[in-house]
């Protein structure tokens, strides 16, 4: 007996579906650049969380962050040695120096967007500078491998290759986090297949047309190892060492990759 068995493939959407989706990506965008500007010493994480909320809500849209699993905030601000989802706080007051990963997510029309930014509060240091430039070197190496026909773990394979050429330019070491990564998105903020951030190419669902995954790599300065707060949510690095965070949504076009959280210049 022979059973046609459908091949597993990265979910996909059609081109309106994708158009939607960026829609809601852009509403993102506008957000992490307004928070970005605003993003000043003396500013605290929780005013800059209320930006980006006033931002989405002017939009039409929804922070799909807020309330999920009971996270209070619109976005995750992790600041220095916090890798992933920070808690926004009146008393987290940011300094010159500082370096600041936001992500934000918003839900216009039932469609996720999803994107996360490292950057500096004022003059930073240059290690920190180049941890946000290899981890946006990673992200990018991972967008490039979007195509038609590849798999899930080419996409993985092309961030750990993005961050091994990142540490080879810069003559340093970084710290792949270990057991966070990105995922499908659509109707949902976080669908199966899991991203992992490295590993072996040629393994998993295949990419097709309209496949959609959130991009997210996570580098530190030093261990690949975390802990979570007394909070339940808030990742740090076992260390101390500081982490930069980089996340774009992006769809495989026959046209190649498309991002679908653009950021405004």
């Amino acid at each position: 007996m022979v059973f046609n068995r459908k091949k597993k493939v990265v979910p996909f959407r059609t081109a309106g579906e994708l158009d939607a989706m960026a829609a809601a990506g852009a509403v993102v965008g506008r957000a992490l650049v307004a928070v970005r500007a605003s993003a000043k010493p003396g500013v605290s994480t929780l005013e800059l969380d209320e930006i980006a909320e006033q931002v989405i809500r002017d939009a039409g849209a929804v922070p799909s962050f807020k309330g999920y699993h009971g996270f209070p905030g619109s976005i995750c601000a992790s600041v220095n040695d916090r890798v992933v989802h920070g808690i926004p706080t009146s008393s987290e007051i940011l300094t010159e120096g500082d370096l600041v990963s936001i992500d934000c997510g918003a839900i216009l029309e039932g469609w996720h967007g999803d994107s996360a930014w490292t950057f500096g509060v004022g003059t930073i240091i240059e290690a920190d500078q180049l941890l946000s430039d290899a981890t946006k070197m990673s992200m990018e190496a991972g967008i490039a491998a979007m195509l038609p026909g590849n798999r899930l773990t080419d996409v993985s394979h092309a961030i750990e290759m993005g961050t091994r050429a990142a540490e080879k330019e810069h003559g340093r070491s970084y710290g792949i986090v270990d057991g966070y990564g990105g995922h499908a998105i659509g109707r949902e903020m976080h669908m199966d297949p899991f991203l992992a951030n490295e590993g072996a190419p040629g393994k998993g669902p295949k990419l097709v047309v309209g496949s959609v995954l959130a991009i997210e790599p996570m580098l530190t300065l030093g261990t690949t190892q975390t802990k979570v707060l007394d909070d339940d949510w808030t990742v740090v690095t076992l260390d101390g060492s500081r982490a930069a965070h980089w996340e774009h949504s992006v769809a495989v076009t026959e046209d190649g990759p498309r991002i679908l959280t653009v950021r405004p210049e």
